[in-house]
């Protein structure tokens, strides 16, 4: 069982980095499966996405606070509205029910990163 979970964490990892790039396929929510199936599988694995450069902050931000960071929320939300602009300019660009469709789920998916709280900078104090 431990095997298929990883299985699907790094399954669940390849969509949420795919997202990133194109629109409709949300990044944070396929990272945050990802980090639940490796702590059920893995240890190897969960830590490694727990210290990842990029995915590891996210992680733990939003597990702890849950909050999203300003970089995190402008990042997001303009990568969706880029690949999303682009999509409806050059791939449905003749069906008007797919770009409207397109543009209701980008605002929805906008109301709802920017609808977290924005995690604090935490400054580090010498002792």
């Amino acid at each position: 069982m431990k095997k298929i979970l990883a299985l699907l964490g790094l399954i669940s990892l390849g969509l949420g980095i795919i997202g990133a790039f194109l629109p409709l396929l949300p990044t944070t929510p396929f990272v945050l499966l990802s980090a639940f199936l490796f702590a059920k599988s893995s240890d190897k694995l969960h830590n490694w996405l727990m210290t990842h450069k990029i995915f590891g902050s996210l992680i733990r931000d939003f597990h702890e606070e849950k909050a999203i960071s300003i970089q995190g929320k402008v990042a997001a939300v303009s990568m969706m509205w880029i690949s999303n602009i682009i999509s409806i300019l050059f791939v449905v660009n003749d069906k008007l029910w797919l770009q409207i469709l397109l543009t209701i789920i980008s605002v929805a998916v906008t109301i709802n990163i920017l609808r977290y709280k924005t995690k604090k900078k935490t400054v580090n104090r010498p002792e």
